[in-house]
Order: structure tokens, then C-alpha cells, then sequence
């Protein structure tokens, strides 16, 4: 038993670790297309300018990135043949998350209750946790740190099933222009389409993990959004987005929905892969 409880106990400060480092420092392929963009009219430049020193002034002195340092989005992808028990995955996932909500100085964004009080928890929990099954024998956590000035911007469009690949461009388009300078562009989109509503929005999420299905769409999406000139901080110009990920499945044959998950320019996740014995 003593032995069992280390384990967990590393595998919950490997979250920790993790998810400090998320809320400070982008991974490597975020912060070069944030590096890499040539911005161009109204104000892009200098807010451009602006989001690069806070990127640095982050890492320097180890201080979030952003003040809202969002909720915890966990999806936990379980191998077929691992034998980590759920009830162990989940207590890692809470206790590497309220440990990171200490030592990372997260803002306390969570509320008990939607609509009935709204009292802070105190303590950036809970995560929002989903389990998915996948191939292999490992156990993969992948967070986001969401915050809400992109994830109120985020929406689900029931689309005629008819509309196809320019329906899907459209309705992201319509809820850019809804969403303008709110969400902090330069802006990363997740997009899911296909299953239900909810699948949909999920799909939105796991986006964010995975290459695009649909690598053509994506930049059609992507072309369409930026010629909408919000430009960076919603001050004009380009870009407006600096990445699109597209994930779809299978739908009734009267359905097609569309859910878009918008992130800020500040894209942060963390993913940690547990091989068999380590949770």
C-alpha cells in the first residue's frame, strides 16, 4: 500500500510540474507562431510587440502569463490494456491540479454553484475531467488552463446537413464576428463537427491535442477568419488567428453540428503520458 501511494504521489507531481510550467511558458510550436508573425495594419504591431515581452516576462520571473489563469480541462486517454484504475487516475488528476493551483499562483476562478450564490471555491477546483479509451497500454493526460475571456466566445451551430465544408467555414466565421476582439487575438480555434451537440463540443477540445482530420479545412477556416481584419487585441489588421485544428465523426444523417472552441493567443496545455506502473 505504502509503495501504491508513492506512485500516485510522484504521478500527481508530475501533473503539478506540468501544469506550473503551462501557466508560464507556451509549448514550443505555440510560441513560434506567435514569434514568427509578420503583423500588419492598425495597431497588430505593437500589440504583437506587447504579447512577445509578456511571453518573456513570464519566463524571467516564473509569474503566470495571464491573469486569468483559467480552469482546469482534463481529458484522460486510457489504453485498453493499461491496468491503472479510474478511481487512482482521478485522484492524481485532483491532487496534481490543486497542488498546481498553490505553487503556480493560479487566480481562484471557480464558483460553487453556476446561478444559485456563486461563491468561490477557493481553490481553482474542480478540474473538468473526460475519459476517453484508445489504443496501447498507457495513460495520457492532456489539460488545458481555459480561460474564460476565449471560452465565452466559444459556441455550437446545428448546421442544415446539407450546408458541407463552406457551412462549416461560414458558421465559424459568424461566431468570430460575433466574438471580435473579446476572446484576445491573436486567437487559436479548436473545431469540432460531427456526433451530437455535446461530442461536438468535446471534439472542439481534443482538437487542441491533435493534428487536424482535415488540413485543407483547416486553412480555409483559417483564411476566412483572418480576412475579417479584428487583427490583434481586436485593434485591426493581421493576424486574427494563428492556427485552426479540425476534429469530426460520424452524425445522424439529418445533423451537422459545429462547435467551436476559441483560445487567446496564450495557449496553454500540458500533456503527460503515464506508462504501465506509473498510475
Amino acid at each position: 500500500m505504502a509503495q501504491d501511494r508513492a506512485i500516485l504521489f510522484e504521478a500527481s507531481q508530475k501533473v503539478k510540474e506540468a501544469l506550473v510550467k503551462s501557466a508560464r511558458i507556451l509549448p514550443e510550436e505555440i510560441e513560434a507562431s506567435i514569434m514568427n508573425a509578420i503583423p500588419c495594419g492598425g495597431k497588430a504591431c505593437s500589440v504583437m510587440d506587447a504579447i512577445r515581452l509578456n511571453l518573456e516576462t513570464s519566463r524571467r520571473t516564473g509569474l503566470p502569463m495571464c491573469q486569468d489563469t483559467g480552469v482546469f480541462w482534463c481529458l484522460a486517454s486510457i489504453g485498453r490494456f493499461s491496468d491503472a484504475k479510474l478511481a487512482d487516475i482521478e485522484r492524481v488528476i485532483m491532487e496534481g491540479t490543486e497542488a498546481a493551483a498553490v505553487a503556480g499562483y493560479y487566480r481562484k476562478s471557480v464558483v460553487t454553484h453556476p446561478y444559485k450564490g456563486r461563491n468561490n471555491t477557493r481553490t481553482n477546483l474542480p478540474p473538468f475531467i473526460f475519459y476517453e479509451l484508445e489504443d496501447g497500454d498507457s495513460v495520457t493526460l492532456s489539460f488545458l488552463l481555459k480561460g474564460f475571456g476565449s471560452e465565452n466566445c466559444s459556441s455550437v451551430r446545428m448546421l442544415n446537413p446539407t450546408a458541407g465544408e463552406d457551412g462549416v467555414v461560414n458558421a465559424v466565421v459568424d461566431m468570430m464576428k460575433a466574438a471580435g476582439g473579446k476572446p484576445c487575438p491573436p486567437v487559436f480555434l479548436g473545431v469540432g463537427v460531427g456526433g451530437t451537440m455535446d461530442r461536438a463540443a468535446f471534439l472542439s477540445k481534443k482538437a487542441f491535442f491533435r493534428e487536424s482530420d482535415d488540413k485543407v479545412l483547416s486553412e480555409m477556416i483559417l483564411d476566412a477568419v483572418n480576412a475579417l481584419g479584428i487583427g490583434p487585441g481586436g485593434l485591426g489588421g493581421y493576424p486574427t488567428a494563428l492556427g485552426v485544428s479540425v476534429l469530426s465523426e460520424p452524425t445522424h444523417i439529418a445533423g451537422l453540428p459545429v462547435a467551436l472552441t476559441v483560445n487567446c493567443w496564450a495557449e496553454r496545455r500540458a500533456k503527460i503520458t503515464f506508462r504501465r506502473g506509473e498510475i
